[in-house]
């Protein structure tokens, strides 16, 4: 039986990095990833559970048992070699984002369903930013009012909430365009043609990356 410790995982750093702000408890661990990195990084909150053990068998996390009231908990906290090997992870440059959009999936096949559908499906998902963006401007609102804690950390969750503030308000305003669109289509999706200007405005769009910065 081998006695290596776990794979560490980008999930398994995002909890280390959320112990380098303070000990946590295993349900603070879940509670604090499902308001910060969770949005970038989702997990299931189950597998959660397991990556402060991870790092307690590699020796980045301590692990102390505690009482809230008469229940029980595991607090963990981050070790000086926890915090080597943090610094160690964000030395490397990490990846772009990898989107993943079920909306999207369905709007390609549109034309094999219902005019209706394709409404339903866009105005899904610009309730979705919308419900998204709505956790955001709470949690900024308490950055910028707030000391302690989070005035410490206000510098780096500015980059962190300027991508989603973004991110959310693109997905609506993709959303009031694709609605506009499909709107106009026939109720017969797979008749419906438009001439290729109009793809090439889009194409337009998209030489963003082939213009000087």
């Amino acid at each position: 039986m081998s006695t290596e410790p776990p794979r560490l995982t980008t999930t398994t750093y995002g909890v280390l990095g959320l112990l380098a702000v303070r000990p946590h408890s295993t349900y603070e661990l879940a509670k604090a990833m499902g308001r910060s990195v969770g949005r970038v990084w989702p997990r299931a909150q189950s597998k959660l559970f397991e990556e402060p053990k991870k790092l307690v068998r590699h020796g980045y996390a301590s692990a102390r048992e505690d009482f809230v009231g008469r229940r029980p908990r595991t607090v963990y906290t981050i070790t000086r070699s926890g915090r080597r090997a943090l610094a160690s992870w964000l030395a490397e440059p990490g990846d772009g984002p990898a989107l993943e959009f079920e909306g999207l999936v369905k709007l390609v096949f549109a034309d094999h369903g219902t005019r209706d559908d394709a409404l339903a499906t866009i105005a899904r998902a610009r309730q979705w930013a919308v419900e998204m963006n709505t956790g955001s401007v709470e949690a900024g609102e308490k950055f910028a009012e707030s000391d302690g804690l989070y005035e410490q950390r206000r510098a780096t969750t500015l980059i962190f909430g300027a991508f989603l503030t973004d991110f959310y308000a693109l997905v609506a305003s993709w959303a009031d365009w694709a609605e506009a669109e499909v709107s106009a289509w026939p109720e017969d999706i797979a008749s419906h043609r438009i001439p290729p200007e109009r793809t090439r405005e889009v194409l337009d769009r998209a030489r963003w990356s082939q213009r000087p910065r």
